[in-house]
């Protein structure tokens, strides 16, 4: 390529490119439609100076200023909420609609909240320059739940999420994996009241409310009204918004698991219209971004281990209701960093400046 053939394409800027979620941005970067002349790493001072690899090259990763936005069309973030809430209207200022990923715009009624293959539309409403990419959780489900609303008309959705260590980010990992290694050689542990919590002790739970190691955790996020927890929340509100329906019941418990990567969830959902598992499963099978693995008397079903890794939201064990011809039921799976965050913003960076919309395969 040339310097005018690249001075011709848009600039991407990936903000917190050294983080977990921004690596694996810059590494589908290399598979994705070659379109951005520049992609421009910028992280923390901390971080900035070092190098990453962006399509096979190093390239020296920036430090986040006022700056380092000029010339940028897209800027994507990965950082915490509070630094997306003071940056991107910065990057926006500056001329780039920021794609943001944490949870600082989401419900702003100003920011559409986007996930291409249920409403790409979206992306051209943005006053504040502003689009937002949805929590994890959310992800790993929508793009099923969209595509089943698109013909049936959803009316309503019980679930209950099975997350990974990896939503907590780095320390949900390391926390996972070292409470593994005091526990994991022995077969003793589990089988007395309180033995594992002894085991790795308080100062060993990390992030979590309790041992994630041979256990399962009924929390992710933080305490909110009524006994529900942000997460919770966050599927119920990102659902609506996203689906375009206001008044939509739902009703999520989210559960940690001691799986490194990739979100699972158990859905009940109500539909408009009568759908049988049959009619679910071909609608599922011709939508984009979605996978159907579904032969129980195989022994075929999604699960976090094999999905991990790969674009697409993977569903299996669909069913319909014995007591509600209107009901079905379903289990879902989705890498929480590719479609789960990187790419789906990735996506969205790509419509912005007018390429085709490519779902994961």
């Amino acid at each position: 390529m040339t310097g005018n053939e690249a001075a011709r394409r848009p600039t991407l800027a990936v903000v917190g490119a050294t983080g977990a979620v921004g690596t694996v941005m810059l590494s589908l970067l290399a598979g994705r439609p070659d379109i951005w002349g520049e992609i421009r790493p910028v992280a923390s001072a901390r971080s900035a100076g070092r190098t990453v690899r962006v399509r096979g090259a190093d390239v020296v990763v920036r430090e986040l200023a006022p700056e380092v936005f000029d010339g940028v069309d897209v800027a994507v973030f990965d950082v915490p909420d509070e630094v997306s809430a003071e940056w991107a209207p910065i990057a926006a200022a500056r001329g780039a609609v920021a794609v943001d990923n944490s949870g600082a715009f989401r419900m702003d009624a100003d920011v559409p909240l986007v996930v291409p293959e249920v409403n790409a539309e979206r992306i051209a409403d943005r006053p504040r320059g502003i689009i937002a990419n949805p929590n994890c959780t959310t992800l790993s489900m929508i793009v099923a739940l969209g595509a089943l609303h698109r013909a049936f008309g959803l009316e309503s959705m019980f679930a209950a999420s099975y997350q990974a260590a990896s939503g907590a980010g780095q320390a949900g990992i390391d926390t996972l994996y070292d409470q593994l290694a005091t526990v994991g050689g022995s077969r003793e542990f589990g089988q007395t009241a309180g033995d594992v919590r002894k085991a790795v002790g308080e100062d060993g739970l990390g992030p979590f409310p309790a041992p994630l190691a041979l256990n399962v955790v009924p929390w992710a996020g933080s305490l909110k009204d009524g006994g529900w927890s942000s997460e919770e929340l966050k599927v119920r509100n990102e659902s609506r918004k996203i689906l375009g329906l206001p008044d939509l019941r739902v009703s999520a418990t989210c559960v940690r698991v001691p799986v490194i990567t990739t979100h699972a969830v158990a859905v009940h959902a109500r539909f408009v219209q009568p759908v049988t598992a049959e009619q679910a499963r071909a609608v599922l099978r011709e939508a984009p971004g979605v996978a159907v693995v579904d032969d129980p008397a195989a022994g075929e079903f999604p699960t976090p281990s094999d999905v991990v890794g790969t674009d697409p939201t993977w569903v299996g064990r669909i069913r319909q209701s014995p007591d509600d011809l209107h009901e079905v039921a379903l289990f879902l799976c989705g890498d929480n960093l590719r479609k789960g965050a990187a790419l789906n913003t990735l996506q969205i960076a790509e419509l912005l400046v007018g390429a085709a919309p490519t779902a994961p395969s």
